[in-house]
């Protein structure tokens, strides 16, 4: 946060002085404790931050991946002739801690096509799928192992 508040800085300036880069470094410092003292903000929550933000692109990653992996899956059951189509809704139970990773979780199976989650009430999902292969797995899929090492990173 603290190098955020120091970038913006810079950028909002135009130009890199010597001047410009202590007083936004002063500036940058005086907002970072700021939030510290008044908005239950720390040094170690910016450090666990900084450790979530890699799990968490690399999260974005792996979903893009299976956006792409579940479309060519959809398009193979539309062009697919002899295949009969069977919908199916699942419900399963989640072992993610917060409430934020279980919805991050419902989230990415709704982007996932041919999945929509219906509902999510505590640690139960129920999950429509277009065809019973796509419901193949779904509670221990990779995002729910990813999202419970995110999880992790954070204890």
């Amino acid at each position: 946060m603290l190098l955020l508040f120091f970038l913006v800085w810079i950028i909002f300036n135009g130009a890199i002085t010597a001047e410009i880069v202590i007083f936004g470094a002063v500036i940058a410092l005086l907002v970072f404790a700021f939030i510290c003292k008044f908005m239950d903000y720390s040094i170690r929550k910016e450090i666990l931050l900084v450790k979530k933000s890699g799990y968490f692109i690399w999260y974005v990653i792996t979903l893009v991946v299976e956006i792409v992996r579940a479309n060519l899956a959809v398009i193979h059951l539309i062009l697919s002739q002899k295949e009969i189509v069977e919908p199916v809704m699942v419900t399963f139970t989640t072992h993610l801690k917060s409430k934020i990773a279980r919805v991050i979780l419902a989230n990415s199976i709704t982007l996932t096509p041919g999945t929509i989650t219906v509902s999510l009430r505590g640690d139960k999902l129920v999950v429509h799928c277009l065809d019973k292969s796509l419901a193949e797995g779904m509670e221990d899929s990779v995002f729910v192992k990813m999202l419970e090492k995110l999880e992790r990173t954070g204890e």
